[in-house]
């Protein structure tokens, strides 16, 4: 297999410098030998200097004194890496040594794939899938649903298949699909930014794909735990973010009325009968920020 293209493999780090080595570890095995490893350290964690530095020399570390989020750190990382395919990996991600080959093949053979995703399993449990592919985006709720979530992997999904997002957990872009759809955006934070970069490459007439026979194993929510208050607020903000930036017409009315009598009443019904106020917080802030754009406010819960 040719490695002549390099790849630009990007990672965040943030105050988890033994998640991020173990996924540095499974990069040394790569058969793809043309890569330059990127880890974006938001928030300067010392121990993930020390640590890398002295275990592989092929690691660059790019520090930031202050947490730019996901896209913001992958878009600090993007702006400096060399490579004519980007990679973006979570920092709780192990890949198998393959993974490169398949998606640039893929991309070299056809021009019109402007995303690619791999194969997506979970770490505790190699033969569950998390993710073959994503379903169209609902344009009332915004929400979608991953393909093959929690399946037995048992060779249904063996052939690269057109998707409708990509997964942000892994997945390769041209350096040209960048350069003419330009970075994620970096309001978003945490959450909802990989939709909206998969929906700007597919309005600018891309495809993005699932390449199955590349393979990560995801260990889900690492970073901000599956029952953070950071997760309510910056999920619930940013549907209505993405639906306010990417619905029309009636599609955008039926979105607030949706909001307003069904999503909005529920789930503060909810939180508030659960007795999760920490997240009933969360959550309204999380409205408040969205429909007044008062970014300000983002952290007040």
């Amino acid at each position: 297999m040719k490695t002549h293209q390099l790849v630009s493999i990007i990672t965040i780090n943030y105050k988890q410098a033994n998640v991020t080595n173990e996924l540095l570890a499974s990069l040394q095995k790569l058969e793809w030998t043309n890569v330059e490893i990127i880890v974006v350290d938001n928030a300067y964690d010392p121990l993930l200097e020390k640590e890398s530095i002295n275990q592989y020399s092929n690691v660059k570390i790019i520090r930031s004194r202050k947490n730019l989020g996901f896209a913001g750190g992958n878009n600090l990382g993007i702006r400096l890496a060399m490579g004519d395919y980007i990679l973006l990996l979570n920092n709780d991600t192990v890949v198998k040594p393959d993974i490169i080959g398949h998606m640039v093949e893929l991309l070299e053979k056809n021009p019109q794939i402007g995303a690619v995703s791999p194969l997506i399993k979970y770490f505790d449990n190699p033969s569950l899938i998390q993710y073959a592919g994503f379903t169209p985006m609902n344009k009332v709720s915004q929400r979608i649903k991953a393909i093959a979530h929690k399946q037995m992997d048992i060779g249904q999904y063996n052939r690269p298949a057109r998707t409708h997002f990509a997964h942000g957990c892994a997945m390769m872009v041209p350096r040209t699909t960048i350069g003419e759809v330009g970075l994620m955006k970096e309001d978003y934070f945490l959450y909802y930014e990989e939709h909206d970069w998969s929906q700007r490459i597919k309005d600018a007439g891309y495809d993005i794909y699932i390449q199955p026979k590349s393979q990560v194993l995801h260990k889900e929510s690492v970073s901000t735990g599956k029952g953070s208050t950071l997760k309510t607020f910056f999920l619930n903000r940013n549907r209505i973010k993405f639906m306010q930036r990417h619905n029309k017409g009636n599609d955008k009315l039926l979105s607030y009325l949706y909001l307003s009598f069904i999503s909005i009443p529920s789930n503060l019904l909810r939180y508030t009968l659960s007795g999760r106020l920490n997240h009933l917080r969360a959550y309204v802030s999380a409205i408040y920020c969205a429909l007044t754009c008062n970014t300000s406010r983002q952290w007040n819960f």
